[in-house]
This record gives C-alpha cells, sequence and structure tokens, in this order.
C-alpha cells in the first residue's frame, strides 16, 4: 500500500486513487493542439504508479518520448460526494508538488486510432510525489508559482492563478462523478513547456511555499 505524508507531523496516509486534471492551463493546452475545455478532463493512475522525492523515474523501454508534467497536487482528507464548494474545499488536507509522467508518443498513437491512452500515463514512477503541507498551516493563494527545471535549464514556468479550474471547483466536480476518500490524490494539470527527457536527466520540480522534488530519469 502506497502512502503519502504530510509534511512535519507523523501522519500518513493510504493512497486510494490518483485522480489526473488533463488541459488545465490554457497555454499547454494549445502547444499539444487541444481545444481549450469547458469542464474538467479526468483521467485515473493507480496508487502502484507514486513515487517520491529523489526515486529514480524508470522511463519504460516500450517508449521513445517521454514527457515532464510538473502539477499542483491535493491530497483529500474527509469522504465527499456530490460536495458544496464550501465541502470541497474543506475536504483538501494537503498541498503538494508532483510529476505526472507521460508516454508522448504512445498516447498520441492510441489518441489517433481512438482507444483510451491509459498506458501512455499509467506506469511505474509515472506520479511521482512531494510530502503534503497541511492547510491547517498554509493558506493556498493561488499566486504561487510553479516552476520545473531539466539539468538546469527552466522548462515550465507559470503561476497557479492560470489554471481554468480551481482546486475547489476540481475537487467539486469530480465529487459530483465518483466518491472521494481520505487518501485520495488529485494531480490538477500542468502549465506549457512540457518536454521530452532522456535517461540521466535530473528534473527539479517546485511550488511556492508548498515543496519541490528533484529525480533522475533512469
Amino acid at each position: 500500500m502506497k502512502k503519502v505524508k504530510l509534511k512535519n507531523s507523523k501522519k500518513e496516509y493510504n493512497v486510494g486513487k490518483i485522480i489526473c486534471v488533463g488541459r488545465n492551463y490554457p497555454e499547454h493546452a494549445k502547444e499539444l493542439g487541444n481545444e481549450v475545455p469547458e469542464f474538467p478532463i479526468i483521467f485515473l493512475k493507480p496508487a502502484s504508479n507514486l513515487a517520491y522525492d529523489g526515486n529514480e523515474i524508470v522511463y519504460p523501454n516500450y517508449s521513445n518520448e517521454m514527457h515532464h508534467e510538473v502539477e499542483l497536487v491535493l491530497l483529500i482528507g474527509k469522504l465527499i460526494k456530490n460536495a458544496t464548494e464550501d465541502e470541497a474545499e474543506k475536504s483538501i488536507i494537503g498541498y503538494g508538488v508532483g510529476l505526472d509522467m507521460t508516454l508522448r508518443d504512445l498516447q498520441t498513437q492510441l489518441k489517433s486510432k481512438g482507444h483510451p491512452w491509459t498506458l501512455a500515463k499509467c506506469f511505474d514512477t509515472s506520479a511521482v510525489v512531494s510530502e503534503f503541507v497541511s492547510t491547517d498551516t498554509y493558506k493556498y493563494n493561488s499566486q504561487e508559482i510553479i516552476a520545473l527545471y531539466k539539468n538546469g535549464n527552466l522548462q515550465q514556468h507559470s503561476s497557479l492563478n492560470k489554471m481554468i479550474f480551481s482546486p475547489v471547483k476540481i475537487v467539486k466536480y469530480i465529487s459530483e462523478k465518483m466518491t472521494l476518500e481520505t487518501g485520495d490524490v488529485i494531480f490538477t494539470g500542468t502549465p506549457d513547456g512540457v518536454s521530452k527527457v532522456e535517461r540521466g536527466d535530473v528534473l527539479k520540480a517546485s511550488i511556492s511555499n508548498i515543496g519541490e522534488l528533484t529525480n533522475v530519469i533512469k
């Protein structure tokens, strides 16, 4: 069972679902040639995909084009269904930094055939998370800067206020489609600047006041 932790705390949570939001920054949707969505685009990853700060990210041998995607990640702390915005906000107990690693060549191939692109998103170490800062000690304000450096070079840089759908609206929307439970984590989408990684690359991801990750591609 995979677990996540609250920073400066002994609290750990067993992870149930990993729920991801696609195309939540307009510029990222455009750079991939996609329309800006009218509602959150949702896909899932199994908890077995989780990796942590300092872990190696394994490059699958069936892909030649893996991309990095840095994201704000939410930790859910209570069971909710059909939540109001107030209930959705109160259900978020932590904020973290995440990497949603994506096999872009496989994704493009599967999409072109009308197939689900699950296998482009779901592989071991494809969902990297930091420790989570507690909402009891940190107040999210949407002005936080999200960034990713590859081998010391800045690749992604934006502000969380550029998201189309805010964390609260994402949680509310998902709760209308499925029950959210304690330990579920939600990846909220990536800004533009995604790029191909190679074995040996060092990725450093951060969100101001929330946390950071450093991972090597294996």
